[in-house]
């Protein structure tokens, strides 16, 4: 039997945020606050509404994509606290399993720790052909890290459990699988879930041309089109880091809602508007997926 680790230290922090806590809050308020920002600073409900079954958003360092990330967060706050987020993320380094489920333990962050729901992660990976519980995926991987400050500066460490997900396979079929998996582990597990994608979008290209091609990308997401997201990633070459996890919501939301499935985008933006050099930026989009 595989021992793991009790705490997953942080990979990223000082990287792509502030390793000093107080530094930390202060880069968090300043994505709200942030021109580029929703301009407010999240008032978490005291009472649950179960309104969005997911987000995507972005992961990169907060002074390039935090302000983008924070529209998701504004709403999530609006929606109060659900029990578990899955956080599912691409897996940048290569190591471990091609869907990588964290087992158990905690992960650590500068504003505390944070539970694995050790219960619904078995059970995701007990009703998936692909997914294998291991920590190898994730040791040094940020997609998912970068998620947690700003879950914890909302909601606090102690209150909500995480299932982390790292995607080296993302494939339509994966997604449909994982989709399945998901929803079936939470039916036998009653959670209250909320999912988040993380995902950047056109890597290293001038302004205008991300946009372009991630404004086209988007438009498959809003449609709920997993097939033709996939399609034209491919045809157009979109350098779309998290493909994966925002098929797995797309086909998740459409399982628990059919045809009334919605998404939205609620903000896109390059590293060119937060930084201001539009020569070769990354893309980053906050979208909203929920039901009629």
């Amino acid at each position: 039997m595989e021992i793991y680790p009790e705490v997953r230290s942080p990979a990223v922090a000082g990287y792509f945020y502030p390793i000093n806590p107080d530094d930390l809050r202060r880069a968090i308020e300043n994505s709200f606050k942030h021109p580029i920002g929703p301009g407010v600073l999240p008032k978490p409900s005291s009472t649950r509404v179960k309104e969005s079954t997911g987000f995507v958003v972005p992961h990169a360092g907060y002074i390039y994509s935090g302000p983008v990330a924070a529209y998701s967060y504004l709403k999530l706050a609006e929606e109060g606290l659900p029990e578990t987020f899955i956080i599912i993320g691409p897996n940048h380094t290569g190591y471990g399993a091609l869907v990588s489920v964290y087992p158990s333990g905690k992960w650590a962050t500068p504003l505390g720790e944070v539970e694995v729901d050790t219960e619904l992660a078995r059970s995701i990976v007990n009703n998936s052909e692909y997914a294998e519980l291991d920590v190898y995926a994730h040791i040094e991987e940020h997609s998912i890290e970068v998620q947690l400050p700003f879950l914890q500066y909302i909601f606090g460490s102690n209150t909500f459990k995480i299932v982390p997900i790292t995607l080296a396979l993302q494939t339509p079929e994966v997604a449909v699988d994982l989709a399945n998996a998901i929803y079936d582990a939470i039916a036998h597990n009653e959670r209250d879930v909320v999912i988040l994608a993380s995902s950047d979008f056109t890597h290293y290209e001038p302004h205008d041309s991300a946009k372009s091609k991630d404004l086209k990308a988007i438009e498959k997401i809003l449609e709920l089109d997993s097939q033709g997201f996939y399609r034209i990633i491919k045809e157009l070459n979109v350098s779309i880091c998290g493909p994966g996890g925002i098929m797995v919501l797309i086909e998740y939301t459409k399982k628990i809602y059919g045809n009334n499935a919605r998404a939205e985008l609620l903000k896109y933006a390059t590293s060119g508007d937060t930084s201001g050099n539009k020569a070769a930026v990354v893309g980053y989009a906050s979208i909203r997926f929920y039901g009629k």
